[in-house]
């Protein structure tokens, strides 16, 4: 199971509000220190977790005088890299939307993604990207044999795009149509 997941926050204080009373976390834990334990780093820090209903937890770290995050390089940075919560069904990721909307919160969705889950997604104090999501399909995170083939499919795409010279992204969108097509996906 997961322990929890960190990142840098430059405002301890208003990441602490958003996670208990937006997000309806539990402060779970908390450690300041002059020293960083796992690399002997000599520099102040407060280090915080909060607990999620399955006992896992999402944790920051705050320290003085740290540099704002530097400037993404491509826009997939700012969409794949995110944390996703999961709620009970459809009805609760649209309470979720309906509160967070309430408290001014830039929200977008709900998306289905093509009947496998139903998300919005939204950025907390830090920018960190955040999704609400409920899978359609129960099965979502069982597909192994699946996934095994699609994976093979992919780098067997790449690499061999790159031992033609060929472009690789060019190749990819290739695989991607003919799949489309295979399946009758749009």
């Amino acid at each position: 199971m997961l322990n929890h997941a960190a990142w840098v926050t430059h405002d301890v204080e208003s990441t602490a509000a958003f996670y208990t009373k937006i997000m309806g976390m539990e402060l779970a834990s908390t450690i300041y220190d002059d020293k960083v334990p796992s690399t002997g780093d000599s520099f102040p820090y407060f280090h915080i977790f909060f607990r999620m209903q399955d006992g896992s937890t999402i944790a920051f770290f705050e320290a003085p005088g740290l540099p704002d995050r530097p400037e993404s390089t491509h826009p997939a940075y700012e969409v794949f890299d995110h944390l996703a919560l999961q709620a009970a069904d459809r009805g609760d990721v649209d309470r979720w939307l309906a509160w967070l909307r309430e408290n001014d919160i830039e929200v977008i969705g709900p998306i289905d993604h093509k009947g496998f889950v139903y998300s919005i997604y939204f950025h907390d104090p830090n920018g960190i990207r955040l999704e609400i999501t409920t899978p359609l399909d129960p099965e979502w995170n069982r597909h192994t044999e699946q996934g095994e083939i699609d994976l093979a499919k992919w780098c067997g795409t790449k690499k061999k795009a790159q031992a033609e010279g060929r472009d690789v992204a060019e190749a990819l969108l290739e695989l991607i149509r003919e799949e489309r097509k295979r399946y009758g996906h749009s």
